[in-house]
């Protein structure tokens, strides 16, 4: 049951219909994993936590450097040199000490995926690399876990929501994620974000995107972005969503 601390501090929600005290009890029991605690992981664990999910898993190996500080809005100044799912941890605890913070520090493979993800009931993808998108990919099929995934560019972004496991209205298997990617691009064709640079603001939309695809598979609200790939170009403030199948 929520405390009356936790229906004070959700009270926005509590009046949601589409939410309500039921949406709100499954936020506080659902455990969510977040793979990546740099620019799309960041507004993701800060929305997740703010909203009340019980548990966060956060998976990355990396520390905190100056440079992530212009977009990795979980970290600050003082973070500089600390490991990143410390800092991120010490964040969610000063926003909502309700939360449970599940920390791994580690990179997340295709061993170790299978077992990270079986702990959680839904999973978010905020990787910067091919290797861990496939890996997390797999794994979620597997292990029938809903994988919210985002991708950024200079000024762009796109979203989407798996669950390969079930079947659309139409019977048909939902589409998976080798169905968008078949296979990586060849090595080097892809600039990171070091190379080619990203306004920080990006992240922040797609991730927020992201946090809200996963209050929506959590309470039941609204239709997430299964089977459709959502496209954000920031530059000319577009948003257009395009449908995709299994192959």
């Amino acid at each position: 049951m929520l405390t009356t601390d936790e229906i004070a501090r959700y009270a926005r929600h509590l009046v949601l219909p589409e939410i309500g005290g039921p949406g709100q009890q499954k936020l506080k029991r659902a455990r969510v994993l977040v793979v990546g605690a740099g620019g799309l992981g960041a507004p993701v664990l800060l929305y997740l936590a703010a909203a009340g999910v019980g548990t966060l898993g956060i998976v990355d190996d990396d520390v905190v450097e100056l440079s992530n500080l212009q977009r990795q809005v979980v970290h600050d100044t003082g973070s500089v040199g600390s490991a990143k799912v410390d800092s991120a941890a010490a964040t969610v605890a000063r926003l909502n000490p309700h939360v449970v913070v599940e920390t791994h520090r580690e990179r997340l493979t295709a061993e170790s995926a299978p077992a990270l993800v079986a702990a959680y009931d839904v999973v978010v993808d905020g990787s910067d690399n091919f290797a861990t998108r496939y890996a997390l990919a797999d794994a979620c099929e597997a292990a029938r876990r809903p994988l919210v995934t985002a991708a950024v560019g200079r000024f762009d972004g796109s979203l989407t929501t798996l669950v390969p496991y079930e079947s659309g209205p139409d019977g048909r298997p939902n589409p998976r994620w080798r169905d968008l990617f078949p296979e990586a691009p060849p090595a080097g064709t892809v600039p990171s974000c070091a190379e080619a640079g990203i306004l920080g603001a990006v992240v922040g939309v797609l991730g927020t995107l992201e946090a809200c695809e996963v209050v929506k598979l959590v309470t039941g609200a609204g239709e997430p972005l299964i089977g459709r790939l959502l496209l954000v170009d920031i530059l000319g403030m577009r948003f257009e969503t395009i449908g995709y199948g299994r192959g």
